[in-house]
Formats: C-alpha cells, sequence, structure tokens
C-alpha cells in the first residue's frame, strides 16, 4: 500500500515509469546481510536518488550513499540515530521523515491501560536499536503509575518472535505493545497470529496491524507519509538540496480499534473510548 501511493504521487508530479523515472524497488525484510547486499546492488545502478524505509535500511544506505540524496521515510529519532544532525536544516545528503518521538511508549502503555486495565504485565517487543530503546524506557518509566510490569522483549529476527512471545504469554493478565522497527513490520502477520493464539491484548503502532486482526493501534497515515515522501523526492530530482529540505514528523495520530478481536478477547469497551477512536473496524 505505501509503495503504491509513492508512485501514484510521484505520477501526479509529473514522474512517469518508463517515461522520464525509473523506480528499481528492492525488499530486504529484517535480514542486514541481505539489505546491504541490496544496497549495493541498487547503488551498482547509478541511481539520482534512493530512498529508505526504517531505521536499519536507513543506516546501512547512509554508510553507502556517499553523496547521493538519501529520502527516508518511517524512521525513528533521526537525530539520536545519526541520520542528521538538525530537524530544520539536515546536513550532507540527508532528509526525509520521522515517526514517532521516544515519548510514545507510554503513550501506547496508557492505550493499553484503557483497552485491558485487569492486565498486570505488559511486553514490549523491539528490536536493539537507540529508538526502540527508547521506547521501552519511556514505558518504563510509565509503567509503576499504570501498576504494570514492564518487560522487555527483544528480538533481532522473524526466527525469535515466537520464541519470546509464547514464554511471555505463560503468566495470566499478560499484554504487549509492539514497536515499530524492521523485524515487526515484515513479521506483523506472524506477530498478529501469536497475538491471537495466546490471548493478548496487544497495542500496535500502525493500523495495517489492526485491519489484520489486530487489536488496537495508535500511529500514523504511513501511506500518506509515503505520499510526502515521493514530494520531497520531486523536489530533489527538480533541484532542491537535502539539506534545504527540514525532516518533518507527523502532525496527526490515529486511534484504530478492531472491536472484533476485543470481542474474541473478552475485552468490554467504554463508549467513549469507541468514541474518541478515528476508525473502528
Amino acid at each position: 500500500m505505501q509503495v503504491t501511493a509513492f508512485r501514484q504521487q510521484l505520477q501526479k508530479l509529473g514522474w512517469t515509469e518508463g517515461d522520464n523515472s525509473r523506480i528499481d524497488l528492492r525488499y530486504g525484510a529484517d535480514d542486514p546481510k541481505r539489505i546491504s547486499a541490496l544496497a549495493t546492488e541498487l547503488l551498482g545502478l547509478g541511481p539520482d536518488l534512493m530512498v529508505s524505509n526504517s531505521n536499519l535500511v536507513t543506516t546501512i544506505l547512509k554508510s553507502e550513499t556517499h553523496g547521493i540524496p538519501l529520502v527516508f521515510i518511517s524512521v525513528s529519532d533521526p537525530i539520536g540515530s545519526g541520520f542528521v544532525t538538525d530537524l530544520a536544516r539536515p546536513t550532507g545528503n540527508i532528509t526525509g521523515f520521522a515517526n514517532f518521538q521516544p515519548s510514545m511508549g507510554s503513550k501506547w502503555l496508557e492505550l493499553l491501560q484503557q483497552i485491558a486495565p485487569q492486565l498486570q504485565r505488559v511486553g514490549l517487543m523491539y528490536f536493539h536499536e537507540p529508538p526502540n530503546i527508547g521506547y521501552l524506557k519511556s514505558a518504563e518509566a510509565a509503567a509503576p503509575s499504570f501498576n504494570k510490569k514492564l518487560i522487555g522483549l527483544e528480538v533481532r529476527g522473524g526466527t525469535e518472535i515466537e520464541g519470546a512471545v509464547a514464554p511471555f504469554a505463560a503468566e495470566p493478565h499478560s499484554g504487549m505493545i509492539i514497536a515499530p522497527n524492521v523485524v515487526t513490520f515484515a513479521n506483523s502477520d506472524l506477530i498478529v497470529a501469536l497475538a491471537a493464539r495466546y490471548r493478548l491484548p496487544t497495542i500496535y503502532p500502525f493500523a495495517f496491524f489492526a485491519k489484520a486482526g489486530g487489536l488496537a493501534s495508535y500511529g500514523f497515515d504511513a501511506a500518506e507519509q509515503f505520499r510526502q515522501g515521493a514530494g520531497y523526492v520531486d523536489r530533489i530530482l527538480r533541484g532542491a538540496r537535502p539539506a534545504d529540505l527540514p525532516v518533518q514528523h507527523p502532525s496527526k495520530f490515529e486511534l484504530v480499534i478492531n472491536l472484533n478481536t476485543a470481542r474474541t478477547l473478552g475485552l468490554d469497551l467504554s463508549p467513549q473510548l469507541l468514541s474518541v477512536a478515528d476508525e473502528v473496524i
């Protein structure tokens, strides 16, 4: 969906594939070695510009682009991750669009408290990178105020996900928060399925999780950010410098609740919560 939105927006801006533009797309999932190999392959094609999605991909491309403009989309903490030194005036050849501030960890925990107040243990699934550590610390700091025990569930690849979830779910009154990273993106269907199998109320960072059967998501319109990314690509191809295009954060966040999943989990959601949801499935 996001790539389709990106392509459609570029076409609206006057870039027609096969005519005045060419898009070479590669998908490396959550495998750093594969991502690096694909980056080398793409750079060998002599692109005028590169686009990245996720912190891991952006980190790898940043070390290999060597001056080629790079537009990142949906990365966390671009300053702390070393992509730029200033949001208003990025240095070098990199700019783009960020997703969540580190404080979002506590916001996701608060939402889980509203949806499933009976929970006593909350596992936050994360990938070991600075922004995800930020979400973990934010949730840990807020956990005592909600009378919750916060447990970090570190995953370094898709093969570790079930091994992290199964033992955690063995204790009752447990739920999860899924942090945004390359591993959770690439394994979204598995994570949603495991949450259902083990009956774990779970909060996700993007609506596509909830639409695939996840309980609830609080995040922004990822497809819209890809459209915005296409706008930066257009401006750079027409002569703008990445350093003159500020890094942008989302201005609107959306709450999506899957009421069918809530009922399956035996959760009775308040009318007040449902009334403030942007979408109820």
